[in-house]
């Protein structure tokens, strides 16, 4: 029987060279490779500022609190995403309002929006799911006429683009996750990015506790003293992190396209499928390819699940809807049918493995296998 991951990640020899060269110099924490990695990101994304930090879960609390928005405020975001979405709302004093989705992609659905702004409204979190961008055009009618921030969730989409517009182009930041089985990985590792150069300052002041100087500054040259002009957080990335991802940024469209091959094979392979849905990739976009995600029967969704584990295959399920998730249902009283569409996501997806070094045969081999099972040959 094959064994086939659910992911693999793509990191070479050239990125393990990068990793040692950094662990034999002296400067393991913020200097220059991140900022070396942060210009480089600015220039494929063409965003002007990138701030290197833990993960993307830091980069949204950072970015709302750079914001302004905080203790009493609302959030607009969606149901569909990982709990980290919602989760940074909470870290930043405010409250998430969900919105549901929309049934071709999964994304937030913007002609939702509005029926919830109320006056404690700041701001809306859109999560370009699975690697395809969010109506960001609508959304930024929207945050013009209600005077609301944007912070997008492009976690799933360095790569991609829609209607022309790239991510973070409408955004007021866009926040970008470098986990473990992201397009480009370091493990952990996240990163904001803003057109505003002050905003930039504020959020390198807040990913290291809020003071006004970093290691790098106070220890390469002669001693500088700091101050804490503001409350921070600790959330900087490290060079060890930065090394890995600087040669993977270089390969970030070679990989895109390995991805894209399986994407289509998939694709093709699984077209006509009876029981089988795939969420559409819309015209004019450039999905990520980040997630291959398929809709089955919400009564046979774990039985498919366990049936492709039993046959060798790595799974996932992206996601629960987060309204549902017990800490949710708790605190704000959510519950079964206030986002159906979400909730009918929720309930039937199931990812597929999708990476570079996934070869056609292995492909096939996976469409193949669901197929079978679908058709209760297995």
């Amino acid at each position: 029987m094959k064994k086939i991951e659910f992911f693999k990640h793509s990191i070479n020899e050239e990125d393990i060279n990068n990793v040692n060269r950094i662990l034999r110099s002296i400067f393991l924490t913020t200097g220059e490779e991140v900022s070396r990695f942060e210009e480089e990101f600015s220039s494929y994304t063409g965003i002007k500022h990138t701030i290197g930090l833990t993960s993307c879960t830091a980069a949204l609390h950072l970015s709302l609190i750079a914001l302004g928005i905080g203790q009493g405020d609302e959030v607009i975001t969606t149901p569909m995403s990982f709990c980290a979405t919602a989760n940074a709302i909470i870290q930043a004093g405010a409250r998430p309002v969900f919105v549901d989705v929309e049934e071709e992609t999964g994304n937030i659905n913007a002609e939702l929006i509005e029926s919830v702004i109320t006056e404690r409204t700041k701001g809306i979190i859109p999560v370009h799911l699975y690697g395809q961008m969010c109506d960001m055009k609508r959304l930024r009618e929207i945050a013009e006429k209600y005077r609301l921030k944007i912070v997008e969730d492009a976690a799933h989409a360095i790569e991609a683009s829609r209607d022309g517009i790239r991510v973070g182009h409408l955004g007021d930041t866009a926040c970008f996750s470098f986990y473990a089985t992201k397009n480009i990985t370091s493990g952990e590792g996240g990163a904001v990015c803003t057109d505003d150069r002050d905003m930039a300052e504020h959020l390198k002041r807040l990913r290291i506790h809020g003071i006004d100087k970093e290691a790098s500054e106070r220890y390469t040259r002669r001693y500088q003293h700091w101050d804490m002009p503001v409350f921070g957080w600790k959330y900087n990335m490290d060079n060890i992190q930065a090394a890995i991802l600087r040669g993977q940024l270089g390969r970030i469209e070679a990989l895109w396209k390995e991805r894209d091959r399986v994407w289509r094979l998939y694709e093709e392979e699984l077209k006509g499928v009876n029981g089988l849905r795939l969420l559409r990739t819309l015209p004019h976009s450039r999905h990520a390819r980040h997630l291959f995600t398929v809709l089955v029967p919400p009564t046979r969704r774990d039985s498919i699940l366990w049936a492709l584990q039993n046959r060798g295959i790595g799974v996932a399920v992206n996601y629960r809807p987060i309204h549902l998730l017990k800490y949710y249902r708790e605190t704000f009283g959510y519950k079964e049918g206030d986002f159906p569409v979400a909730e009918e996501i929720g309930a039937s997806t199931i990812s597929l493995p999708l990476y570079p070094s996934l070869s056609d045969e292995d492909a096939r081999y996976v469409a193949n296998t669901l197929k079978e099972i679908m058709r209760g040959k297995s």
